[in-house]
């Protein structure tokens, strides 16, 4: 079974600049990039048409590391400071799923883990120390 964690940058609408500037910066190469508006076309959630250029998912490689990009959703807050999350991949749902169950205990849930377009089994919980994970199942991206 694989475990892996990665960075994950929430940005505030500047999702493809920071890309852009992570190219550059970081000799990152694009292994995924989706908008918003593509990755929730078909959802129960529509996107306004002012965020769907931004980013709904991203995934950079940085020598040997991923790092992982979005755009916050319209209506969700965004704090500099707080962009930062670990994320989490499995690729068992079973193990998604304990992982997720730990994290929270005395933590607070910020996404129930369910079916989403990136994954199967995905949610993000804050544990009790403050920090913010995202935690999810694999499936090829």
């Amino acid at each position: 079974m694989s475990l892996q964690l990665s960075p994950y940058l929430v940005m505030n609408g500047d999702g493809r600049e920071a890309i852009q500037f992570y190219e550059k910066a970081l000799d990152a190469e694009i292994l995924f990039n989706q908008s918003l508006g593509e990755m929730c076309e078909n959802s129960d959630y529509p996107i306004p048409a002012e965020a769907k250029e931004f980013v709904g998912y991203a995934s950079l490689k940085i020598g040997d590391s991923i790092l992982r990009v979005s755009d916050s959703h319209p209506g969700q807050p965004h704090q500099v400071g707080n962009q930062v999350t670990i994320c989490i991949s499995t690729d068992d749902e079973e193990k998604t799923q304990r992982i997720f169950e730990a994290l929270q205990d005395n933590g607070q849930v910020k996404m129930p883990i369910q079916q989403t377009p990136i994954s199967p089994s995905y949610g993000i919980v804050t544990d009790k120390f403050g920090v913010t994970f995202q935690i999810y199942t694999k499936i090829n991206l």
